[in-house]
């Protein structure tokens, strides 16, 4: 009797740890959700202020795929909230569809421009805007790829990977505002095919990705 009744007391405490570590891993996984969010909403609303006043279509294809990046954290800290490994899955799923979406948005609109082109203005400011761009989604990519390395997530670590790569694709809009003021118009949308281009690589890679962790899970 007596050993039974310390077994059962160790297989309660060690069933206790387990869910302690399961609530701090959601909340350290929506922890990271949200202050990414938050760094690329700030990102994206900064450059569409800019994007209103220019007109650049290389800043529309990198604030709209910023844009798509917050948004992603939705599904991600739905995911951690639940505490499901199928629904953080799932989570990578959106993220992909969302990065997808941005790229065909951006793509159509360059090539609108292209076909009907305009001079974007504000040179300057536009440049500001892609370093800003830069800055939002490097820092972004060390909060996602920190914590999804810790808590051993392949949602979060795609994300971080992804938002890294559009830290440097935000330089290409210093590159289009090189390019106005240098007096080639053309090369802001051709530039913002570019960065459409990269997306799509990126999509891809995080399809990858998140479609091994279905088929190891």
């Amino acid at each position: 009797m007596h050993d039974h009744s310390h077994d059962h007391s160790h297989d309660h405490a060690h069933s206790h740890a387990l869910v302690d570590e399961s609530i701090k891993r959601s909340r350290e996984g929506l922890h990271a959700v949200v202050q990414s969010l938050l760094v690329l909403g700030a990102t994206a609303l900064a450059q569409l202020i800019v994007y209103v006043l220019s007109g650049s279509v290389a800043l529309l294809a990198d604030l709209v795929h910023n844009f798509g990046d917050a948004l992603t954290a939705v599904p991600l800290a739905i995911a951690f909230v639940l505490g499901s490994a199928v629904a953080e899955r799932r989570a990578g799923l959106a993220v992909v569809a969302a990065i997808f979406g941005s790229a065909c948005f951006a793509g159509v609109e360059a090539v609108r421009r292209l076909v009907h082109p305009t001079t974007p203005h504000h040179v300057a400011v536009i440049a500001i805007a892609g370093a800003i761009g830069f800055a939002g989604n490097w820092f972004a990519a060390r909060i996602r790829t920190r914590a999804g390395r810790r808590l051993d997530s392949p949602a979060l670590v795609a994300d971080g990977a992804h938002a890294r790569t559009d830290a440097y694709v935000s330089l290409a809009v210093v590159a289009s505002a090189v390019a106005i003021a240098s007096g080639w118009s053309a090369g802001d949308p051709i530039i913002g095919l570019a960065i459409t281009a990269v997306i799509f690589l990126v999509t891809w890679e995080a399809w990858r990705t998140v479609r091994r962790e279905h088929v190891v899970g």
